[in-house]
């Protein structure tokens, strides 16, 4: 590592990102981060400062007017301000958050003479509607100095895309093993929790199936999923044809805190992610890790990066996607051996406190960054 730290800028393109836990844990935990800019992936707005747009009618006006007089267009100059920011703040790096966000971020950084890396997180590498939109990221991988992912299977999709085999960096997400301590799910009743948003790729109703078949055979068992999301009311309408009211339980988003409460109190985390149509796919998901760490059992599908960090009949219990009948086995088999659920749930605290804690990850992120600025 050099003993000069590099000054980092991070793009993130929702204003809300902030509440993405690996984007929060970049921006927190990452040192010499001195700029935040969000609000689409060509940013309009500086985190905590001014708009890079003027607002209002009149605003606008003026902001057409200027682009026409330096013969470029209202998106070249966002460019250029993006680019002024950078420059004034002494940026040597850009993290852009997502490949999509990376591609936006090539001419601001090339205007700016900063470096820029591109950090993958899951649709941005597969979804082929977006992949196709950012020309295949042909111009990030020439021009990005890094382009960090989460899965090994991400990593073989930016490498089928063309991606420089040098520039690619596997970076799993960390986890705060203080926040996730450790749960007793030998002892806990048999209720499973499902933690995510309610979209194809996590295949909520998947889930609900599984669960629905334990339910004929163990009506003692409970289901909480936790998250909102475009298919939220269809699972619960799902839910409610079923007659499994009592048993399933979607409370909606929840706080960390009271996440952690409910890891540290459940037998098991069910997750039952696929490819979508549209070839969205997760990274790694962190609520994998959490689980992990909360010392729980994983129930899932040895799908894109989950498969890397659980291994079958040790951390969990894998099936293949869309293998309803075999995740609804594999839920049977936890309600049944609880002390199993003790061993592979101490058998995942172990593997994320070698191989997955937040600053293990954030320390690799920021060495990236460093040979960025720094080659070696």
């Amino acid at each position: 590592m050099s003993s000069t730290r590099p000054r980092i800028a991070i793009v993130t393109p929702r204003a809300d990102g902030y509440s993405e836990t690996f984007v929060a844990a970049h921006i927190d935990r990452l040192p010499g981060v001195v700029r935040v800019l969000v609000d689409g992936n060509l940013p309009r707005q500086v985190m905590n400062g001014p708009r890079l747009l003027r607002g209002g009618r009149s605003g606008r006006m003026l902001d057409m007017a200027e682009a026409v007089a330096r013969g470029t267009t209202v998106e070249g100059l966002v460019e250029r301000r993006v680019a002024g920011v950078l420059r004034r703040d002494g940026i040597d790096v850009v993290l852009a958050e997502y490949g999509d966000t990376g591609e936006a971020m090539v001419e601001a950084c090339r205007r700016a003479g900063c470096a820029l890396v591109v950090h993958f997180h899951g649709f941005d590498a597969h979804r082929g509607d977006v992949i196709a939109a950012q020309g295949g990221y042909q111009r990030i991988f020439s021009r990005a100095k890094a382009l960090v992912v989460v899965s090994r299977a991400m990593e073989q999709q930016l490498l089928k895309l063309g991606a420089p085999r040098e520039k690619v960096v596997y970076n799993c997400y960390g986890v705060d093993v203080e926040r996730f301590s450790a749960g007793r799910p030998a002892e806990a009743p048999p209720h499973f929790l499902a933690v995510g948003r309610f979209v194809n790729k996590k295949a909520p109703h998947l889930s609900l199936e599984a669960f629905r078949r334990v339910l004929t055979q163990r009506p003692d068992a409970q289901l909480t999923m936790v998250g909102t999301g475009p298919l939220w009311e269809s699972c619960a309408r799902l839910v409610k044809a079923l007659g499994i009211e009592g048993q399933v339980h979607l409370p909606g988003v929840l706080r960390p805190e009271a996440i952690a409460g409910l890891f540290r109190t459940s037998r098991g985390f069910v997750q039952h992610s696929v490819v979508a149509d549209n070839g969205d796919s997760e990274g790694t998901p962190l609520a994998v890790l959490e689980a992990m760490a909360s010392g729980v059992p994983v129930v899932a599908t040895a799908h894109a990066g989950i498969a890397d960090v659980v291994t079958h009949g040790e951390e969990g219990l894998l099936c293949a996607e869309h293998d309803v009948e075999a995740m609804a086995a594999h839920l049977l088999t936890l309600v049944d051996d609880p002390q199993l659920g003790g061993r592979m749930g101490r058998a995942g605290r172990a593997r994320v406190e070698a191989h997955h804690r937040v600053e293990s990850s954030i320390a690799a992120l920021h060495a990236v960054l460093d040979r960025a600025v720094f080659p070696r």
